[in-house]
């Protein structure tokens, strides 16, 4: 069941190894593989939290607000991209058995796509992150970007 500290692992600094597709479309794309780091912050009482993400390879950065709904018991995470200035549509879910799965709703190159977000293998010291497309209404899933976060030497946990 999902609470106010599913993402209390995420709070502090994080390494972060990038692999992401080179059309997010395409399962048979290439994929290109970066460095990043990134910076989480608590807010209240965790039930929200602030990541950025520093993606120098693309000259860009992130950011992720995470909302905890206590009515609904469910996430709202909502990313920014610095290229576009633009806050994308949110995805919703919850945590069930270590396993974070949260869904929502934009386009891609033109397409209306389904969008998946999964959080797995969650600890104080690594975590991984994937996201995935479907143009047919969740039937099938490309998976187009992954991530894995550990702790930087020298940090609690790291």
């Amino acid at each position: 069941m999902s609470s106010p500290h599913d993402f209390d692992f995420f709070h502090g600094e994080w390494e972060v190894a990038h692999r992401r597709r080179t059309d997010f479309l395409d399962p048979h794309s290439d994929w290109e593989e970066f460095p990043a780091t990134s910076h989480c912050w608590p807010l209240f009482d965790g039930a929200a939290n602030v990541d950025e993400i520093d993606m120098p390879h693309l000259g860009a950065k992130g950011a992720t607000l995470r909302l905890f709904d206590r009515e609904t018991g469910l996430w709202s995470l909502n990313w920014a991209a610095s290229h576009s200035g633009r806050l994308y549509p949110p995805v919703v879910g919850r945590f069930e058995g270590g396993r974070g799965e949260f869904h929502g709703e934009d386009t891609c190159d033109g397409k209306d796509v389904r969008v998946r977000f999964v959080w797995a293998d969650v600890s104080p010291t690594g975590a991984h992150w994937e996201q995935a497309f479907s143009v047919d209404g969740g039937a099938t899933w490309v998976t187009n970007w992954t991530m894995d976060f550990s702790r930087p030497s020298g940090t609690p946990g790291g």
